[in-house]
């Protein structure tokens, strides 16, 4: 009996050591995914602030701009596993993010509407935080939402394509609020599946939050816009 109690006791010790190393692992991967989102937030902004010198050029490209963005992605989703390549891909990728959205910043404050980007700006970090931490401490669970926003997302693209060409303020509005509330929702979903080891690494989950911020950014930059219209 004895034997057995201390057989028993080493297995337990052994199964609490195995716990703690998954806890210390999964800690360590949230930390450094974040760091990772913290950078390419960085890095997304020099881009911002370099496209401004080159806004109306990166403008004549319409929806082009995006095809070397969705490509450095796509390279980066085969690249994830590549010490060094991955970083630099990251950072490329976060960096014509901020090319991207150039444009779009430098008419607004063009327009004098600078104090519109900044509400924006502030509107989404104080959302992203707060959804964060609500996403990190509630007994809700939100992974399970994938299939759904998935959807939603797609048909918010078709609409957006659709409104390129149509061109309707109302139209765009209603876009907007939809996927200012589709993309809360995605950091609601993103969080809680980084926190839960859902991602493979660490660049994935930096990915989905980046996005999430860029998008939300997006969106609510164009309501204020809009309702701040004369």
């Amino acid at each position: 009996m004895a034997l057995y109690d201390r057989d028993y006791a080493k297995e337990q010790q052994s199964a609490g050591a195995g716990q703690l190393g998954v806890r210390s692992n999964l800690s360590a991967f949230i930390r450094k995914t974040y760091q990772l989102f913290a950078a390419s937030l960085l890095a997304g902004s020099a881009g911002a602030y370099v496209g401004m010198d080159f806004a109306l050029q990166l403008a004549q490209f319409g929806l082009w701009i995006l095809v070397p963005w969705i490509g450095t992605l796509i390279a980066l989703h085969f690249a994830k596993r590549v010490s060094g390549l991955n970083y630099i891909l990251l950072f490329i990728f976060a960096f014509t993010g901020g090319l991207v959205i150039a444009p779009t910043i430098f008419a607004y404050v063009a327009m004098g509407g600078a104090q519109i980007v900044v509400n924006a700006f502030v509107l989404t970090t104080v959302a992203f935080g707060g959804l964060s931490v609500f996403a990190m401490n509630t007994k809700r669970d939100f992974s399970a939402m994938g299939k759904m926003l998935f959807i939603i997302l797609i048909v918010a693209i078709v609409a957006i394509v659709l409104n390129f060409f149509v061109q309707s303020t109302i139209f765009s509005l209603a876009i907007s609020s939809v996927c200012a509330v589709l993309f809360s929702a995605y950091i609601l979903y993103d969080t809680q599946n980084i926190i839960k080891g859902a991602y493979e690494t660490p660049i994935e989950g930096a990915i989905a939050l980046y996005l999430d911020f860029l998008n939300l950014f997006i969106h609510l930059l164009n309501i204020l816009g809009i309702l701040n219209r004369d």
